[in-house]
């Protein structure tokens, strides 16, 4: 179960490995899943009464970038830095719907980082435990002058723990 008070134990404990060292060296208190609690709101309903198939895509890009972010990697600074991630593939099984006013904990790890690109998984849930989805995509690191595929530098790969299938 997620409290207000293990995200900011989590948050303090990320800040504070991440400020020692920007180094390759991976910490041992690095997490190996992230996890970003939200609560459907009204307009995550479609007409069918329940959380849209479209949202789900949403809240794993939301996940993924707050992921990134703790793990010292904003959008600002791969910016600075000239890079990007994009989406090559998107794979959602549904479970179980969601509902107005549920919360929701989307569990975000990354997979795989490969020379070009990386594949990170998801499994979405509800507070009680209830799968609601599990998904992947896989995206690609590219250069923000030409959009071209890019290596992933070392900086950014020793940034995430891989769990491995």
């Amino acid at each position: 179960m997620v409290s207000r008070d293990s995200h900011s134990y989590y948050r303090l404990a990320v800040s504070a490995v991440m400020n020692l060292s920007r180094t390759s060296q991976v910490s041992p208190l690095m997490p190996a899943r992230f996890e970003f609690p939200l609560t459907v709101v009204l307009d995550d309903i479609d007409r069918l009464g329940h959380v849209n198939n479209i949202v789900y895509i949403r809240w794993m890009q939301d996940a993924a970038v707050a992921h990134s972010r703790e793990q010292g990697w904003p959008m600002s600074r791969y910016q600075e830095a000239g890079f990007s991630w994009v989406v090559r593939s998107h794979f959602i099984e549904y479970r179980v719907p969601a509902f107005e006013g549920d919360q929701v904990i989307v569990h975000t790890w990354v997979a795989d980082m490969q020379k070009v690109s990386s594949r990170r998984r998801f499994e979405i849930r509800r507070l009680d435990g209830t799968l609601l989805a599990k998904a992947e995509t896989h995206w690609a690191f590219v250069r923000n002058s030409d959009q071209r595929l890019t290596r992933i530098p070392e900086e950014v790969a020793s940034a995430f723990v891989i769990v491995p299938d």
